[in-house]
């Protein structure tokens, strides 16, 4: 994905920044605690579509 891309995306439920896991191919919203897929390098920004987050997942950031 490009990076000017990922300066302009925000989480659709909080606003907030999201976070890019390139292994996982995933945009991570640690205040919602949700995790929006990229499908062929397309983000989906829907929250229907976004799986929970795991306890471990909200609280590390260097993940």
């Amino acid at each position: 994905m490009d990076k000017k891309l990922f300066e302009i995306l925000a989480c659709p439920l909080c606003k907030g920044n999201v976070k890019y896991q390139k292994d996982a191919q995933e945009l991570l919203c640690r205040p919602c605690g949700l995790a929006y897929p990229l499908r062929d390098g397309i983000p989906v920004m829907l929250e229907g579509e976004a799986r929970t987050l795991t306890a471990d997942e909200r609280l590390n950031e260097a993940s």
